[in-house]
C-alpha cells in the first residue's frame, strides 16, 4: 500500500484543527473552506441554521447545468469531554502509522482527501461535475443536511448520486438501519415513603415502560424480522438515559428517560413506537390517574433518520464497486445521513476510511493505510469524471 500524500495529511490537520463539536458553532471550518475552494475557482453555497451560528456548504466542481456525483459528510464530531486522551484530540497526531484526533474517523479525513484533492479535480477537467455536500449536527439527529436537501433541484444542484464517507473501512456499504430516539417523562404524585400506596411512584411506572421495551427487544432479537445482511440482524431497543426521584424516604413525582429504535428495513419504528405509547396510555395510565387524576405519561420524538436500503444492482453501487475494487457489499448497524439521500431520490451508498469500531472513543484515529484507500477511490472517480 502507497502512502498518502501530505497534502492529504495537511488538510486532515486543518480539520481537525477546528473544535466543531455539535454543541457549537461549525461557521469557522464552513467559512476556512469556502474561502478554500474561492481560491481554487468554486463558489459554495452556506445555508445556514436558524441561529445563524452553524451551516451546510454546498459546492459544484466542474459544469454547473447537469447533475454529478454527489460526496457528502459531516462537519461535526462529538464531545471530549470525560475521555482519557493521550493527545490534543484537536492537534492531529502521527504516531505508527496512524493519525489521532477527534473527527479523524468519524469523519472529517473523508472530507479532508475530496478537499486536498480539488486543485487536481480542477485541473484535469470534469465532464461530470462533483459536488462537495458538507453538513452540521449529524451526530445529534442529522439535523443539518435536511434543508440543506430542500434547496436541490431549486437553486442547488440535485446530484444523480452520492457517496456518503462515513467510517466503513472502505467497503460499500448499501444499507444501514433507520433510527427513532424518543423521551419519556411520567409524572405521578409525591408522598412520604411511608404512604406509598396513597402516591404514584413515577420512577416504578418508568421502570415498567422500560421492562416493556426491553421485552420488545427480546421479541425482535426471536422473532423479526431478521436482515441477515448485518451483523446485527434484527431491530435493536434500547433504554440509555434514566432520572427520578430526589430520596429514598420520598415517593418521586417524576421519572424521565430516553430510549430508541433502530429498525432493520423491514421493521417500522412508528409502529414499536405506537406499541410501547399504547401500554402507557391502555395499562398504566389509568392505574396511575384512579390514584391521581392529573398523573400522566408523555412522550416526545427527540430525533430520528431513515434508513438506507440501496438496491444491488443500482448504477451507485456499481461506481462504488469500481472506485474500490470490492467485490461485494455490506449493511451496517450504524445510521448516517445517507438515508436522508435516498428518501430525497438520490441513490446513495456509503463508503469511507476508518473504523466504525474507533469513532467517539477517546484517542479516535484512522490508519494511513486507509488515507491512502480513500485517495485511490478519489483518483479512480477522476478517471471516471475528468477530460484528462
Amino acid at each position: 500500500m502507497s502512502s498518502p500524500s501530505e497534502n492529504s495529511i495537511e488538510m486532515i490537520r486543518r480539520l481537525v484543527g477546528f473544535d466543531t463539536t455539535s454543541r457549537d458553532s461549525n461557521m469557522p471550518l464552513i467559512e476556512w473552506v469556502r474561502d478554500y475552494l474561492v481560491e481554487h475557482g468554486v463558489d459554495s453555497t452556506v445555508i445556514r441554521d436558524d441561529t445563524g451560528t452553524k451551516a451546510n456548504l454546498f459546492a459544484t466542481l466542474g459544469p454547473q447545468d447537469r447533475p454529478g456525483i454527489c460526496l457528502s459528510g459531516h462537519t461535526d464530531v462529538v464531545p471530549v469531554d470525560g475521555q482519557d486522551w493521550a493527545t490534543d484530540p484537536f492537534d492531529l497526531t502521527e504516531k505508527d502509522g496512524l493519525l489521532y484526533g477527534r473527527g479523524t474517523c468519524d469523519m472529517k479525513s473523508f472530507l479532508a482527501v475530496a478537499l486536498a484533492l480539488v486543485p487536481e479535480f480542477q485541473r484535469r477537467g470534469l465532464e461530470t461535475p462533483i459536488h462537495l455536500a458538507m453538513s452540521h449536527d449529524e451526530e445529534v439527529g442529522c439535523r443539518g443536511v435536511p434543508r440543506m436537501l430542500a434547496r436541490m433541484g431549486d437553486e442547488l444542484i440535485r446530484p444523480a448520486m452520492c457517496i456518503v464517507g462515513e467510517p466503513t473501512s472502505m467497503k460499500v456499504v448499501r444499507g444501514h438501519k433507520g433510527k427513532k430516539a424518543y423521551r419519556c417523562d411520567v409524572y405521578g404524585l409525591e408522598a412520604h415513603s411511608s404512604l406509598a400506596p396513597k402516591a404514584v411512584n413515577a420512577i416504578e411506572y418508568a421502570a415498567e415502560i422500560v421492562a416493556f421495551l426491553r421485552a420488545m427487544a427480546r421479541r425482535k432479537r426471536d422473532e423479526g424480522p431478521l436482515d441477515d445482511g448485518y451483523d446485527i440482524p434484527h431491530t435493536t431497543v434500547q433504554t440509555g438515559v434514566i432520572k427520578g426521584g430526589t430520596a429514598i424516604n420520598i415517593v418521586p413525582r417524576h421519572c424521565g428517560f430516553e430510549f430508541e429504535f433502530r429498525v432493520v428495513p423491514a421493521d417500522d419504528p412508528d409502529s414499536c413506537f405506537e406499541e410501547a405509547r399504547r401500554f402507557a396510555a391502555e395499562e398504566l395510565e389509568p392505574e396511575m390517574r384512579a390514584i391521581h387524576p392529573d398523573a400522566r405519561i408523555d412522550f416526545s420524538l427527540l430525533s430520528g433518520y431513515p434508513g438506507l436500503d440501496t438496491d444491488e444492482g443500482d448504477p451507485v453501487v456499481a461506481l462504488a464497486k469500481q472506485l474500490t475494487g470490492a467485490n461485494s457489499t455490506d449493511k451496517v448497524a450504524f445510521g448516517t445521513e445517507a438515508g436522508l439521500f435516498q428518501q430525497a431520490e438520490i441513490p446513495t451508498v456509503v463508503c469511507g476510511p476508518g473504523s466504525i469500531d474507533q469513532a467517539h472513543k477517546p484517542n479516535e484515529f484512522v490508519s494511513l493505510d486507509q488515507i491512502a484507500l480513500c485517495e485511490q477511490l478519489m483518483k479512480r472517480l477522476m478517471e471516471h469524471v475528468c477530460r484528462n
